[in-house]
Formats: C-alpha cells, sequence, structure tokens
C-alpha cells in the first residue's frame, strides 16, 4: 500500500474509535472476547484484569497472558501486551498488565494495577491505569484512569456484569478539553447447555452510539472450543478458536470489516495451577 494511503487509514481509524481502539478506549482484551464480538463483561478468567477487573477475583491460582492485535494488516495498528494476576489470602486477587499500541507516529502505552474481591455470589473490583500518549514531533501526555467493576452470579448458570472505564474522566491536555475515553458495559452470560455459552453487551462511550455486542461459545471437547459473534459498533462479525493443552491455552480470534479487510488476534495463557495433595 502507497505510504500516503497508509497514513490516510491510519489517520481515519485514529479518530474513529468505533473502528480501531488502543487502549485509551478500553478495547476488549484475550481472544476469546474478542472472538464474542468484544462481549466479555461477565468471562472471569486472566483477561478480565482489562475487560472486568472484578472477574479475576473468581481465579484460584497465578495466571500470566501475552497476547497480539493486528487490525487490518496495519503495523501501525497492532497492539501487544501481558498481564499477571495473583490470588492472595489476605487482600484478593491482584493483577499487572501492560500494553503498547500504535508505530512511529503515535502510540499509546498503558501500565495497569488491579485487584479483584469476592463477596459471596458477588465479586468486586477495582484498577487504575497509567496511560501514555506519544505523537511524534509533539510529544507525549500521561493520565491516570480509573476503573470498577462487579460481576454477579444472579443463577447457577446465569451470571451478570457491568464495568465503568475511566469514571473520573482523566484530561491528557487542556487543549478543546482532551480527555481519555470514559465506556460504560453491562452484560450477561447464559450457559445454555453444558458446553454452550451465550454473551450479551451493550457498550456505550459517553461521545458516542450505543454498541451491542454478543456471541456463542461452543466446546466441542474440552481442549477445543469454538466461538463466533458481532459487534455493532464496529459493524463486523468475529469468530474463533482456542486449543488447551497441560496448563497452556492458545487461542485465536479474527474480526472482518466489510470496508476495511480482516483484524487478526492471537493470545497465550498460563495457569500455574496447584499440586493437587494426595
Amino acid at each position: 500500500m502507497p505510504r500516503l494511503l497508509r497514513l490516510y487509514l491510519f489517520l481515519f481509524l485514529l479518530y474513529n474509535p468505533f473502528s480501531a481502539k488502543g487502549q485509551m478506549a478500553n478495547s476488549t482484551v484475550g481472544a476469546r472476547g474478542v472472538s464474542l464480538g468484544g462481549a466479555a463483561v461477565t468471562l472471569p478468567d486472566v483477561w478480565a484484569l482489562s475487560n472486568n477487573p472484578a472477574g479475576i477475583a473468581a481465579l484460584k491460582s497465578l495466571e500470566l497472558g501475552a497476547y497480539a492485535h493486528n487490525r487490518f494488516s496495519l503495523k501501525e495498528l497492532t497492539t501487544v501486551g501481558l498481564l499477571a494476576v495473583y490470588p492472595t489470602v489476605r487482600y484478593g486477587t491482584i493483577g499487572v498488565d501492560v500494553q503498547r499500541f500504535g508505530g512511529e507516529l503515535y502510540n499509546e502505552q498503558r501500565l495497569g494495577i488491579g485487584m479483584g474481591y469476592q463477596l459471596g455470589v458477588v465479586r468486586l473490583g477495582l484498577k487504575a491505569d497509567l496511560l501514555q500518549v506519544r505523537v511524534k514531533e509533539w510529544g507525549s501526555r500521561k493520565a491516570v484512569a480509573l476503573s470498577m467493576g462487579i460481576q454477579s452470579d444472579l443463577l447457577p448458570k446465569l451470571t451478570f456484569g457491568a464495568h465503568i472505564y475511566n469514571l473520573n474522566q482523566a484530561k491528557l491536555a487542556q487543549f478543546e478539553d482532551e480527555r481519555v475515553p470514559t465506556v460504560m458495559k453491562i452484560g450477561l452470560s447464559y450457559e445454555a447447555a453444558t458446553k454452550v455459552l451465550l454473551v450479551l453487551e451493550v457498550e456505550k462511550e459517553l461521545a458516542f452510539p450505543v454498541a451491542v455486542k454478543g456471541g456463542i461459545e461452543y466446546r466441542v471437547l474440552p481442549a477445543l472450543g469454538l466461538r463466533t459473534g458481532f459487534n455493532t459498533g464496529t459493524r463486523s462479525g468475529t469468530a474463533g478458536v482456542d486449543v488447551r493443552f497441560k496448563q497452556f491455552q492458545v487461542a485465536y480470534a479474527f474480526g472482518a470489516q466489510h470496508q476495511l479487510g480482516m483484524s487478526n488476534y492471537l493470545s497465550v495463557g498460563y495457569k500455574l495451577e496447584k499440586e493437587k495433595r494426595p
């Protein structure tokens, strides 16, 4: 693609949050959630540290995660990140994540610290993200975004989740009162059968219309899962697969947007299972 066209497309995506998001708008982390249309607010897994920190309260052992997301085959629209989540006896579950989005002209970095706590059937989560945005020739700006979330098992097979990102409406610059996007999500997940999970989520970013996201997950085998989903905000369809072996889970997701093309997402999770006593 000619350099001028690449730059034009990059700028178009940069100013269209529903087409391509870095961490500034708290886009979904983990191939599992991405393949479900981005509907991850109810999922209690290691990726919940970014998607809804309440979900990490359900974890029972140390878990690590790594991921890479490339949008539309443009290296300038690539996100990479690492996570670590550790349950403690006294302080609940604690997690740390780092993430980078962008290229040479524009990039974003994030360092986040979160915690989750279980109270009966309710899980609560809090997180603070130190964000840095850098534009070549213009310098960089920093801000701290605070988030909170909740998950609750309403019924044995029905889970509710809600999350608000950047509840403090952190400011990046005085010019035009530029702020980090504030994003609110609410959703449900339902285990329709032993191997089938249905998810539905509504997302509202303050300056943009409501987006509806949903998907279905089917575990063909304990070690093999298939997923598909939709997202009205990006006007895209998604699909994915994961394979589990020993303490690892490798998941792949892709999304198709009719105007811009394909996006690919790869994530790897590792669970340090505690030794079982005889």
